[in-house]
């Protein structure tokens, strides 16, 4: 019996890379991994068929392991710090080859928000028969179902500001700014940007004092699902516990929920609210 084509993987942060390689393991499909040092996690090593680690941003680094290891489709998951983009000595950190270094001063793109670059990387990719798919073909079951996943369901002060908050962080999406928003009493303490999710819940923490705000995190509105899809987990519930935030709204069929049993009871021990759905919630 043929063996099942290997499926290239570049991995950030965070579990969803792990779960992925898991996942691909069970169902007797190779991954050759591309980690991104000091992002990647380390456990993924002995989850792949091969492992590179990729140390310097270097695009022809990544197609040149994918082409001789016979990888055609390949996909992403996992966060980038893109902080590192726009820090000082940028160059001498990211020491980009010829390639990346002429992606990244492209003058044709009309601006470097995220859909822009890696819709950008997904077509550079492809003129060397590299095809990107979404990690979620493997794995749709990490996708959150609509329904109220805690105990507790959200107060109507919590409903309220839920309302509020969907629209805005939709329009945050549609402008690809970012995905979540901070709201307390129907007022916006907080916008995602490059900082991340976790890093804005506790701005908003300090913001308004630990009073008690919601946290409201979607998908754009065009949301490309083979990459940069919203995703929460543990270390969420535990960013909102520290900054005082008392309910979360997640987008159902659009939101991958990392360990979702452990992020529920975390949820749950913490007597936090955590609903999925599928429109903006009626008034």
């Amino acid at each position: 019996m043929t063996s099942p084509a290997p499926i290239g993987l570049i991995a950030g942060a965070g579990r969803f890379p792990i779960l992925f390689a898991i996942k691909a393991r069970e169902l007797g499909i190779p991954v050759v991994c591309i980690g991104i040092a000091d992002m990647a996690d380390p456990a993924l090593v002995p989850l792949c068929a091969e492992f590179f680690w990729l140390r310097r941003m270097s695009l022809g680094f990544v197609v040149r392991k994918f082409r001789r290891s016979g990888v055609v489709r390949w996909t992403m998951a996992g966060k980038y710090n893109k902080k590192l983009l726009f820090q000082p000595w940028k160059w001498l950190r990211l020491l980009p080859d010829w390639r990346a270094a002429r992606f990244i001063l492209s003058r044709v793109r009309r601006d470097n928000a995220d859909d822009t670059m890696l819709l950008g990387l997904i077509a550079d990719f492809a003129r060397d028969g590299l095809v990107c798919v979404s990690a979620l073909e493997l794995c749709p079951e990490l996708l959150v179902k609509e329904g109220r996943l805690t105990r507790r369901e959200p107060t109507d002060r919590e409903l309220r500001d839920i309302e509020f908050g969907w629209t805005l962080a939709r329009e945050m999406g549609r402008l690809d700014i970012g995905q979540s928003v901070m709201v307390r009493d129907r007022a916006c303490i907080a916008v995602e940007a490059i900082e991340g999710t976790d890093a804005c819940i506790r701005r908003a923490g300090e913001l308004c004092g630990r009073a008690g705000f919601v946290v409201v995190k979607v998908a754009k509105p065009n949301q490309d699902m083979r990459f940069d899809v919203p995703t929460v987990g543990p270390a969420t519930v535990e960013s909102m516990r520290a900054a005082g935030a008392t309910a979360l709204a997640i987008e159902a069929g659009r939101t991958i929920v990392i360990d979702e049993a452990e992020t529920i009871a975390l949820a749950d021990g913490y007597r936090m609210a955590i609903v999925a759905r599928r429109e903006t919630p009626p008034a």
